[in-house]
């Protein structure tokens, strides 16, 4: 094995020639100077290399530098074995130093609320500092569910309430078999002369409840009430081949009805009256029915306007 070794000034390489088995690689010419190593001066010495096919030739290193163009009096006094010590450089006049975080002055009690309040809302103590609504949630701090893919769907509150009607499981036949879904009955009310009914279907139950109650919503009608919670007067309804039969009563009586009928009364906040269901029992169309039998109805003051007469003449 031939080593070539080449000592200058500021270091010492040392070259091995391949061995004796045949090289992968083909004769490589490196014209450009190698990275210098580190810790060497920025001037370092421009190595050209040649690399030969031939296993015993040794290889050539030729340098082309002079021994001016090195500097190495960093080297003369500098031992890599001692400890360095950091000495930094000192202040320029008058320079004053900031003061620590806990140095400041302290935060009063509103300023600490007033901060928490901006970022998080209302506190839970029902006390606004900037004077935002405590009873409404930011939406930065809305509630996830367990499962923290989906944000909590919070309850609408309108002043309307929501009963669940009917809940049933549909199939929908399609060319790969069988679709199951759930279709829900929902009825909406104030309790306060205002009514409706929706209908919805979702695969999961809870997604159908809540599709009805938003259908119910926009179906909204008003019941005409006497003072005594009660129908101005009798009426019918019919949808499809379901008939409802809706009668006044006196005070006293109660809601007197069954199945979806009696649910549309009593969300409606009618207290006193008679309902009977003539046809189907289908428990969607009987309460599409009584809607259709309540929006008949009209009060008597609305007859005598409409009449242009005063009300004691209706009954001549």
């Amino acid at each position: 094995m031939a080593t070539t070794i080449i000592i200058t000034k500021s270091s010492i390489f040392s070259f091995s020639s391949l061995q004796s088995t045949p090289p992968l690689l083909p004769s490589l010419s490196l014209l450009k100077p190698t990275k210098p190593f580190p810790f060497s001066p920025p001037n370092a010495l421009p190595l050209v290399a040649a690399f030969s096919s031939s296993p015993r030739r040794p290889i050539a290193i030729v340098g082309q530098a002079k021994s001016d163009d090195i500097d190495t009096s960093f080297f003369d006094n500098f031992d890599p074995e001692d400890d360095i010590t950091f000495d930094p450089p000192s202040p320029p006049e008058g320079y004053v130093p900031p003061p620590y975080f806990d140095e400041g002055p302290s935060e009063t009690e509103e300023e600490i609320a007033a901060a928490y309040e901006e970022l998080y809302g209302p506190a839970y103590s029902g006390v606004s500092v900037l004077g935002n609504d405590v009873y409404v949630m930011d939406s930065k701090i809305k509630k996830t569910t367990w499962f923290g893919s989906k944000a909590k769907k919070e309850k609408v509150r309108d002043g309307f309430d929501e009963r669940v009607v009917q809940v049933r499981r549909v199939n929908k036949v399609v060319k790969g078999g069988k679709q199951l879904h759930f279709r829900a009955v929902v009825v909406v009310g104030d309790k306060q002369g205002r009514v409706g009914v929706g209908v919805g279907k979702a695969k999961e139950v809870i997604g159908a409840v809540q599709k009805s109650a938003v259908n119910a919503r926009r179906n909204i009608i008003s019941v005409p009430m006497t003072k005594y919670l009660t129908f101005p007067h009798r009426s019918d309804g019919k949808y499809g081949a379901a008939q409802v039969m809706l009668r006044p009563a006196s005070p006293g009586t109660g809601v007197i009805a069954g199945g979806a009928v009696r649910i549309v009364l009593e969300m409606a906040g009618v207290e006193n009256a008679l309902g009977k269901q003539l046809g189907s029992n289908n428990a969607l169309n009987n309460a599409r029915a009584t809607v259709v039998a309540v929006s008949k109805m009209r009060q008597f003051r609305d007859v005598a306007r409409e009449r242009g007469i005063p009300m004691e003449e209706l009954w001549k």
